[in-house]
């Protein structure tokens, strides 16, 4: 059986099948920007399903905002080992930036077993008790997006796409009410695998720019 076997070719075929998707089933849609082509196609192919198109949420200096952020070389955190494991840190740290996941942190199972809270929501306390510039990249739990929102903190970005049916959709809501630079998945869906391709695509865009 003949089939496709080098990596790259597979992957190139794919984009090529989605933009002929996109082009024969949405005419009339247009992307913003070619990196914000990149990024929803990108979590097309992560995903398969091209509700995408529709809800995923930039606010208006989103890709600005992240794109400079990521490449000044800010530390980004995640919410999930599966999404710090998904990020392209080899190319992330030729921008000087890394990826770092507290959740397994003992200061954060600590924290959380004393006062009763998510470790997600630890996790975050603990980020933002340090040091620099961040970017805040969720794609599992709404608990730690909330408590990012409620520290009225200003960061240089965040990607919001928690997964789930307790509190997703409203802490996402949260996040496009809250006037922070963001990227967003309205509604239910979302995921680790979605957060880490959103941050590939600006990667890659900017490798190739």
């Amino acid at each position: 059986m003949d089939y496709l076997q080098q990596p790259q070719a597979i992957e190139d075929k794919s984009f090529v099948i989605i933009g002929d998707i996109i082009r024969e089933s949405r005419p009339d849609y247009r992307f913003a920007s070619p990196l914000h082509e990149a990024i929803i196609k990108r979590v097309i192919h992560t995903t398969a399903d091209f509700d995408w198109l529709d809800i995923l949420w930039f606010s208006p200096d989103a890709l600005e905002s992240l794109g400079n952020a990521i490449r000044c070389g800010c530390t980004l955190y995640t919410d999930t080992t599966m999404a710090l494991s998904g990020i392209n840190k080899t190319l992330l740290a030729k921008f000087g930036g890394e990826v770092k996941c507290y959740i397994s942190d003992p200061r954060v199972v600590r924290k959380a077993k004393t006062e009763g809270i998510t470790r997600s929501m630890a996790a975050v306390d603990l980020a933002l008790s340090e040091a620099g510039e961040k970017v805040f990249v969720f794609g599992n739990a709404p608990t730690a997006l909330f408590r990012l929102l409620e520290q009225n903190i200003q960061v240089r970005g965040v990607v919001g796409v928690p997964v789930g049916f307790v509190g997703a959709a409203e802490s996402k809501e949260a996040l496009v009410e809250s006037g922070l630079p963001g990227i967003a998945a309205l509604g239910r869906k979302g995921g680790s695998n979605v957060a880490a391709a959103i941050i590939n695509a600006f990667l890659y865009s900017m490798r190739e720019a």
